[in-house]
């Protein structure tokens, strides 16, 4: 008998116990739900809770029974390594935007604001350390009007642009009342004066290049009528500009229009803009507006507003004499009509060119003895190559009322069609049928991604990159007004894909990962990376790439990256020294398959008297 009431006090001892743990995970996942939205410090606790009672139904993997390493070499094993922290002046450090490094560069055109990469020697093997007091991002839209003193403390621009209603400093914030130099009654009026002439609305016009941006209010505005901006404005004196855009929760990198061609691929953009950017268009006999042209999609359109234009009216608040803004404009407008725009609107200080859909409906054209038309036969490749002062050609057509290159269907439509580059065979070996199956994989991936972090797709992660984004397969399947994607193309890729990318809807840039992105610190939300190391094996330091992953992405904020299991390996060793919880999961169709994900989130730390976490 003592040994039945044994028995069953101990079936009932092991339904409490379970009854407990399923209730601490009920609450647990109700705790972590509440602090999803991110905060700061809180995504840190619901972290630390997660990691001690682990409710989830992913196994603890054990790479050996499916994958031998009897091929891998003791060269190829990382040591565990602990990164430490860089010293609290690096807090905002750019490796190839560095103040100190760019005044050795000569001023001229602009070269000293380019990219300027340290060589290996001399680049940091530590963690860069977020500001004292730094905490998330508020969740957008409220982000797009009110970033944390806090994480970017410089109050510089609150007043050298105290009149025109860019950024003011209310106690721990910053307020961006969506004012610029141009649009004293906000950027929201702005755009619809454009809209008024440039077909926003119905999705014709969906990628834009705002050219020295400043705190990015005009794309800010743009993205709530479905237009994606790519903002840029160079590390100049106004502190912190493309930091207050990405901590907005607004696409944009640190660059400008300098000695080099743009990272961006021919007939890109729908829209290209310049409000009162101080680019010097006339200069160099019209490089910089060639350059834009070559970005611009043809049928798009590019618009000027500020000095010179209706300069007769607008000359003397502006403080310049007449002659001198009067050759200014009417230069503009010679090297306007030399690449074949058409002016179809000029109002107030605001005038609007349009580009011709090809060469044949261009009159002036057809004499090409009068242009100067640029020699290299890929128009794309662009990686610190020279700027020149000459036309990019467009695609032939047959006949005048074809679009050069190919018609693109309005946004959001784009984003899942063939995109003209694949249809037309430009990208060599990638057939409409592989771009479709490219397609249907990624929806897949996505698909067993937020089975593991349910806060992709819940906007928790606002800015996201992508490092090899391929056909941007990726950012298509997660397309939301939640969050965009930068679409980062390696300049090692094997095929030509960002301007397929381009005409889906999205955006992106050329980067080569040996060396720092041109952006500032904690950026990013989340970062997805797939056969990137594989990608850059050989190439460059494994470790370098992952530090610098890390001095973009915020405190808390998440990575997920696919490759072969021998190299996430690698990875996951030292995502752990750089205080990364990591969790290594099978490929969704099974373990047999080598290739594995690493998920990751970055642990909460800051510089200042404040260590980081052991």
């Amino acid at each position: 008998m003592a040994l039945k009431a044994s028995s069953t006090d101990n079936r009932t001892r092991s339904t409490v116990s379970i009854c407990i743990v399923i209730g601490m995970c009920c609450f647990f996942y109700i705790l972590g739900a509440w602090q999803k939205s991110g905060f700061g410090k809180g995504d840190s606790i619901a972290l630390e809770i997660t990691k001690r009672t682990d409710c989830t139904v992913l196994p603890n993997l054990s790479f050996d029974t499916h994958h031998s390493k009897a091929g891998s070499s003791s060269s190829d094993l990382v040591s565990p390594v602990k990164f430490k922290p860089c010293p609290d002046r690096y807090t905002d450090y750019t490796p190839c935007q560095d103040q100190n490094r760019a005044m050795k560069f000569p001023r001229e055109n602009m070269n000293y604001r380019e990219r300027h990469c340290p060589p290996q020697k001399e680049k940091l093997h530590c963690l860069i350390p977020p500001p004292k007091g730094y905490v998330a991002p508020f969740p957008w839209p409220k982000s797009r009007d009110y970033v944390p003193f806090a994480n970017c403390p410089y109050k510089s621009l609150t007043v050298e642009k105290a009149i025109q209603n860019w950024v003011q400093y209310e106690g721990n914030v910053f307020r961006f009342p969506g004012g610029g130099t141009q649009f004293p009654q906000g950027a929201d009026k702005y755009i619809d004066q454009l809209a008024s002439v440039i077909p926003i609305a119905n999705g014709t016009v969906r990628t834009a290049l705002d050219t020295g941006c400043g705190v990015a209010s005009w794309g800010a505005y743009l993205l709530k009528r479905n237009v994606l901006a790519m903002s840029f404005a160079p590390r100049d004196s106004h502190e912190a500009q493309v930091q207050f855009a990405l901590e907005r929760g607004v696409p944009a990198v640190i660059g400008v229009l300098g000695t080099i061609k743009l990272p961006y691929p021919s007939r890109a953009f729908d829209m290209a803009h310049c409000s009162r950017c101080l680019i010097p268009w006339g200069a160099n006999d019209g490089m910089y507006m060639m350059e834009v042209d070559r970005v611009l999609r043809p049928g798009g359109y590019w618009v000027l507003s500020g000095p010179p234009i209706n300069w007769k009216v607008n000359y003397k608040g502006w403080q310049r004499t007449k002659e001198d803004l009067e050759a200014e404009q009417n230069r503009i407008e010679e090297i306007a009509e030399l690449l074949c725009w058409e002016k179809i609107s000029e109002k107030g200080e605001m005038a609007i060119w349009r580009k011709r859909v090809n060469t044949e409906s261009c009159p002036s054209r057809q004499d090409e003895s009068t242009v100067q038309m640029c020699e290299s036969t890929n128009p794309d490749d662009v990686w610190y190559k020279k700027m020149k002062a000459c036309v990019t050609p467009l695609p032939d057509v047959k006949d005048e009322s074809e679009v050069a290159g190919g018609a693109i269907k309005p946004f959001p439509d784009r984003l899942n069609a063939v995109p003209p580059r694949i249809a037309n065979g430009l990208i060599p070996g990638v057939s409409s049928q592989a771009f479709q199956k490219d397609n249907k994989m990624w929806k897949k991936h996505v698909k067993a991604y937020n089975t593991v972090n349910k806060y992709l797709l819940t906007g928790r992660y606002r800015n996201i990159m992508d490092m090899n984004a391929g056909f941007g397969g990726f950012a298509a399947a997660i397309e939301s007004p939640k969050s965009w994607v930068m679409n980062v193309v390696p300049t090692i890729a094997k095929m030509p894909t960002l301007g397929a990318v381009y005409e889906r809807g999205l955006i992106g840039i050329y980067h080569d990962w040996c060396e720092g992105f041109s952006t500032y610190p904690r950026t990013y939300d989340l970062i997805h990376a797939s056969g990137l190391f594989t990608l850059y094996k050989n190439k460059c330091s494994m470790e370098d790439i992952l530090l610098e992953m890390d001095r973009i992405l915020r405190p808390e904020g998440a990575v997920i990256v696919r490759d072969d299991v021998d190299v996430l390996t690698k990875v996951n060793s030292l995502a752990q020294g750089m205080r990364w919880n990591t969790k290594l999961v099978d490929h969704e169709d099974g373990p047999l398959v080598r290739e594995k994900i690493l998920y990751a989130v970055k642990q909460y730390w800051v510089g200042g008297n404040q260590t980081a976490v052991a």
